[in-house]
C-alpha cells in the first residue's frame, strides 16, 4: 500500500480549519470560574492530512475538538472554517466518538441514514448513501441489526459510517479506538487506514484525540503534544514515515521514544528555583490516584532483568500493557518519591528505589513514609498537625480547604485521597472514613 498520490505536499493545500489563539475554562458547581483548561492554543488543519492531538487525561484535548466542531464555544480566541467564524455545529464537520453513541431502537441502517434525514436528503438517497457508507466500512449483510446484536468493534463501524455518509470535509475523532480491544482497535485502525490512503473515505482531513503515542505515530501526519494542567502546545511534531507504517521499525520506534521523552520533560526551573532532576514540590501540587501496590510494582519490574535499574518506557509500557495516561502517573510518583529518576524517555531507580526493591514489606513501609515526609508537603503538614494538637486528631476539611486555594474541587480532592492511601501505607497516620478524621491511634 502506498500514499495517495494527493496527499504528497501539504504547503499548496487550502486551510480547512484554523483554531487562534483558544482559551477555555468551565464553571465550578458553585458559580466561578475554574482553572483554565486551555490556554492560547493554535493550529491549523489542511487539506489531505491526518493530524492528531496528542496529550494525558486533563489536558484539554476533548474540550478542543468539541470547540472545533461548534458544540462548544471557547471562553477566548476564535475558530474559522473555510475562512468563516464557527458559531455553532458545523455542515462539513462530523464526529466520531469513544462511546460509539448509538441509538439502541434503530437498525444499523436507520443509524446510519439519521444524519442524512436531518439534512433533508431524500428517503431513497439516503437510503442508497448509507448502504453505501456500510459497504465501505465492512458491514455489508448487517444493515438490518440492532446495536445489541454487534460487537464493540462492529457498532464502532457503524459510528464511522454514519459520521462518514453525510460526506463531510473534515473528520473528528474522539479517541474512537481506546473503548475497544487490542485486537479489535488494531483491526478497525487497519481498515480506516487502507480507506483513507487508498483515496477512498469521502473526507478531506481527519483531526483525531489519543492519548496512545503508537497509535498517533501509526495514523498521523503530524501530532500535535498538548501539555496539562492546563492544555498549551508542547510542541509539534512531523511525521514522514510511509503508509503501511511499521511498528518494529526502528525510525517507527526512535519517534516513539522521541515523544515519550517529550511528554516526560520536565518544565525549565524559575530562576531561582531548585535545578537537577527533582525539582521543588509545593504544597499546591495536584497528585494522581495511584495505588502503592502499583507503585512497588512498577519498582520491582524496574529493578528485575531486563532492565535491571533502568528502563526504556515505551519498553516499559508494553511489558506492564499500561497506556500512557496509566504509565506517566506511576513513573512521575516514583520520580517525586525520589524512588526513581525519569530522563530522555527513560526511567532509572535511585539508590533508595533499589533499597526498596530489595526490601522486606516492614522496611518498605517505613522507607516509604520517610520519603512521603521528606519530599511531600502535604503529607508532613498532616502529620505536624497531628503531632501538635492534643487530641492527635485533625478532620480532613481542614487540609482540602486548604488544597483548594491551589486547585479544582476535583483536583483538591483526589489530592487528599491519594495522600491519605500513601500515609497510611507508610504508617504516618491513620484515617476513618466516616467521620472523614486522621488519627494518630487506629480509628475505633
Amino acid at each position: 500500500m502506498q500514499d495517495h498520490p494527493a496527499r504528497t505536499s501539504l504547503a499548496s493545500k487550502q486551510n480547512l480549519l484554523e483554531v487562534k489563539h483558544v482559551s477555555q475554562r468551565y464553571q465550578t458547581g458553585s458559580g466561578e470560574l475554574g482553572p483554565a483548561v486551555l490556554d492560547d492554543v493554535s493550529l491549523i488543519l489542511k487539506e489531505d492530512e491526518i493530524v492528531g492531538l496528542l496529550g494525558r487525561s486533563g489536558c484539554g484535548k476533548s474540550s478542543l475538538l468539541r470547540i472545533v466542531s461548534g458544540l462548544v464555544f471557547p471562553a477566548s480566541g476564535e475558530v474559522s472554517y473555510l475562512g468563516k467564524p464557527v458559531g455553532g455545529p458545523v455542515d462539513g464537520v462530523a464526529m466520531v466518538f469513544q462511546s460509539f453513541a448509538l441509538f439502541p431502537w434503530l437498525t444499523v441502517l436507520a443509524n446510519v441514514e439519521l444524519g442524512l434525514r436531518a439534512k433533508r436528503v431524500t428517503k431513497d438517497e439516503a437510503r442508497r448513501r448509507a448502504l453505501k457508507a456500510i459497504d465501505l466500512i465492512g458491514l455489508d449483510g448487517f444493515e438490518s441489526a440492532f446495536p445489541k446484536e454487534l460487537s464493540g468493534g462492529m457498532r464502532q463501524r457503524v459510528g464511522f459510517a454514519r459520521a462518514l455518509v453525510v460526506h463531510p470535509n473534515i473528520l473528528l475523532m474522539d479517541e474512537p479506538f481506546s473503548a475497544l480491544d487490542v485486537l479489535t482497535a488494531e483491526t478497525l485502525r487497519t481498515d480506516l487506514l487502507d480507506l483513507w490512503v487508498e483515496g477512498r473515505m469521502p473526507i478531506k482531513s481527519i483531526l483525531m484525540v489519543t492519548h496512545n503515542i503508537e497509535e498517533a505515530v501509526l495514523m498521523c501526519d503530524r501530532i500535535i503534544v498538548l501539555s496539562s494542567n492546563p492544555g498549551r502546545i508542547a510542541a509539534e511534531i512531523q511525521v514522514k514515515l510511509h503508509h503501511p507504517r511499521n511498528r518494529l521499525d526502528p525510525e517507527f520506534r526512535q519517534l516513539v521514544d522521541k515523544i515519550y521523552a517529550l511528554m516526560t520533560k520536565r518544565p525549565a526551573p524559575a530562576a531561582h528555583g531548585r535545578e537537577g532532576a527533582f525539582p521543588g514540590l509545593g504544597f499546591g501540587m495536584a497528585l494522581p490516584r495511584v495505588s502503592t501496590n502499583t507503585l512497588a510494582g512498577m519498582i520491582e519490574e524496574i529493578a528485575a532483568e531486563p532492565y535491571l535499574g533502568r528502563a526504556d518506557l515505551p519498553a516499559l509500557a508494553d511489558s506492564l500493557q499500561m497506556e500512557v495516561d496509566e504509565l506517566f502517573p506511576v513513573a512521575e510518583t516514583l520520580q517525586l518519591l525520589r524512588f526513581a529518576e525519569i530522563e530522555e524517555g527513560d526511567i532509572k531507580l535511585t539508590p533508595a528505589g533499589h533499597r526498596f526493591a530489595e526490601a522486606e514489606v516492614d522496611v518498605r513501609k517505613k522507607l516509604f513514609g520517610d520519603h512521603l515526609l521528606s519530599y511531600l508537603p502535604l503529607a508532613a503538614r498532616i502529620k505536624l498537625v497531628l503531632d501538635e494538637r492534643p487530641a492527635h486528631t485533625a478532620r480532613a476539611v481542614r487540609f482540602l480547604e486548604e488544597l483548594e486555594d491551589y486547585m479544582s474541587d476535583e483536583y483538591a480532592d483526589r489530592t487528599l485521597k491519594s495522600v491519605v492511601n500513601w500515609g497510611r501505607y507508610g504508617e504516618l497516620f491513620a484515617y476513618d472514613e466516616t467521620s472523614e478524621t486522621f488519627s494518630l491511634e487506629n480509628p475505633q
